[in-house]
């Protein structure tokens, strides 16, 4: 999977965010300098599939409040959701689905997906009544049933954008 790297981002912090050793990066990566990377430079993170290999897409409407799953390109489902409250915004860009952990326990519900960003994931709630809502700590909530069926259809490495 090849990380583009953003403005303010360090090694350390890329390494972090796909909970992937810093070494393993610097290994997958010959010839980069660790203490001077840029922003729009290419990184591999190993351990993920190419992107291009992945069929499905995740694309994430903050303002809809909507998540939909699309297949080559093709809507295949659509699920209402809840975002992040003021002071905790749900964080806008490009992701990938890193891990999925089912039954995390309380306010995860009974599916976890990590985001590649650190303490971010889409996940079922303890609390259906606030899907629609601005609410979460900037997780994206689900339905548990919901959240439920898309993990049991997206692999790792599936993209993830989100957007306003």
């Amino acid at each position: 999977m090849i990380h583009i790297v953003k403005s303010g981002e360090t090694l350390t912090l890329i390494s972090i965010d796909y909970r992937t050793s810093l070494e393993e990066i610097i290994l997958a990566n010959p010839g980069i300098d660790p203490n001077m990377i840029y922003s729009g430079q290419s990184l591999l993170i190993p351990g993920f599939p190419p992107i291009e290999t992945i069929p499905y897409q995740i694309d994430v409407s903050i303002g809809e409040r909507q998540l939909k799953l699309f297949y080559n390109g093709i809507i295949q489902k659509q699920y209402p959701i809840a975002v992040g409250r003021m002071l905790h915004q749900t964080p806008v860009g490009d992701y990938i689905i890193i891990n999925k952990a089912p039954n995390p326990g309380g306010a995860f519900g009974t599916m976890w997906m990590s985001l590649s960003k650190q303490h971010y994931g889409i996940h079922g709630t303890n609390d259906p009544a606030s899907i629609g809502q601005a609410v979460s700590r900037g997780c994206i909530r689900m339905f548990n049933s919901d959240v439920e069926e898309l993990a049991s259809i997206v692999p790792i490495g599936t993209p993830v954008t989100i957007r306003p």
